[in-house]
């Protein structure tokens, strides 16, 4: 199954989850790939059996920078992924009040693209953590696990 992992990255935290993530899903023997700031085409062009996307959340409540172009691709031109399979990795910090709201806004962009969550939305919280990428494991084993 061919996985396209996404990011959105404020301080290279989101980045390095979804580097981990992809030797990950690629150990369990999918075809995963990390597209760092891909555009719509070429994730279109890749052709992705399956969506999973790792993101910071920044300023308001709102996707990093490095995000917001390809996220407003997929809105603006909505991609049949219908009943493709899809999970979510959101990074954020309690302290503010719309914590992990950048996962939240990837999530509702999911639905609208009619991919299916195969597993609940994780949100990794910054301040109880210092290795994002290890608390990470068991959500992306029970994301492989749905996958395979």
């Amino acid at each position: 199954m061919k996985v396209a992992i996404l990011s959105g990255s404020v301080y290279g935290t989101a980045e390095e989850v979804a580097r981990h993530a992809e030797k990950l899903l690629k150990a369990a023997g999918l075809d995963a790939h990390y597209l760092q700031r891909a555009s719509l085409d070429e994730l279109i062009a890749f052709d992705p059996h399956a969506l999973l996307t790792v993101t910071a959340t920044t300023g308001m409540g709102e996707l990093p920078d490095n995000l917001l172009p390809l996220y407003h691709e997929l809105r603006d031109r909505l991609p049949n992924w219908r009943g493709r399979p899809g999970a979510i990795l959101a990074l954020g910090d309690s302290s503010y009040d719309l914590f992990c709201g950048g996962g939240e806004m990837m999530r509702e962009l999911y639905a609208e693209l009619g991919l299916r969550e195969v597993v609940e939305m994780q949100r990794v919280d910054a301040s109880e953590t210092v290795t994002p990428e290890l608390d990470a494991e068991p959500w992306l084993a029970s994301v492989i696990a749905a996958l395979i």
